[in-house]
């Protein structure tokens, strides 16, 4: 078979949360930063298509058709990304794993992702990636920053259930297939859908806010940001940490942790 069925990908999943829970912190360190700097990477890949586009839906569509590949490349590396990780409830209902060896991974794993996509965000920054169309891409990389950080708590968390919904259905969708277009096309149809939508995704505004704050930093970005009207009020590491990242957080762990909970309910719990 080219593909395996819902309850085969889901006990693999489940099996596998026993190694990624029992993972040295050293290599899951490794692995999670790898994995933040190359969702980060997909980021700034998108962000460098469609900065100069006024269309917004031509815009959202660009950047679906590329942001997914970052994800294929965290499967193809076998790293480790937060939000996928969510699936890691699987495990726990299947007694695969314990809730601290979940909790651990979770930990370890999102400072990983962080440090991966704010050394990514500030490679971009510092080595002046954001001088394309003579700063029009900072001045987008900015504005898009102050639109995340002004976003409201509640929003952000609706928005981020739905997100990690359509990303660990990405996961799970590539582990379903047995070769390696049909794990690529698995992981890259979902999150296509949720960069389309605007879902919010916490490792990716890693890298999205990190960048703004770190551009306006740069007196040049500064100034252009200001000349071309952006609202920078909102812009700060507070909104960024509490305003931003903690309710987009809690909304991907509720959506990839309801999902997986549902999925074992239907698939693997034994009646």
């Amino acid at each position: 078979m080219t593909y395996l069925s819902p309850r085969e990908f889901l006990a693999r999943y489940a099996a596998a949360g026993t190694a990624k829970t029992q993972k040295s912190a050293g290599k899951l360190l490794a692995l999670a930063v790898l994995a933040g700097a190359l969702i980060a990477l997909g980021a700034a890949a998108s962000s460098t298509a469609v900065h100069g586009m006024d269309n917004v839906g031509l815009a959202r569509t660009v950047s679906g058709l590329l942001f997914p590949f970052g994800l294929c490349m965290v499967i193809a590396a076998g790293a480790e990304l937060f939000t996928g990780n969510s699936l890691l409830v699987l495990s726990l209902l299947e007694r695969s794993c314990t809730l601290s060896g979940l909790l651990r991974n979770w930990l370890l794993v999102y400072l990983g992702n962080f440090l991966g996509a704010l050394l990514v965000a500030a490679g971009c920054v510092w080595f002046g990636q954001l001088n394309y169309s003579a700063g029009g891409l900072a001045v987008y990389t900015i504005r898009l920053a102050a639109g995340k950080c002004a976003l409201p708590f509640s929003s952000g968390f609706g928005l981020g259930i739905f997100c990690n919904v359509l990303v660990c259905l990405g996961v799970l969708l590539a582990l379903s297939a047995q070769e390696a277009a049909g794990r690529f096309m698995g992981a890259f149809l979902p999150v296509c859908y949720f960069v389309l939508c605007g879902f919010e995704h916490c490792v990716a505004n890693m890298y999205y806010v990190s960048a703004g704050l770190l551009a306006v930093q740069n007196p040049r970005y500064f100034q252009l940001a200001q000349a071309a009207g952006v609202d920078l009020g909102s812009l700060t590491l507070g909104n960024f940490l509490l305003g931003n990242l903690l309710p987009v957080t809690l909304g991907n762990v509720l959506g990839g942790g309801g999902l997986a909970a549902l999925l074992w309910y239907a698939h693997l719990k034994k009646d």
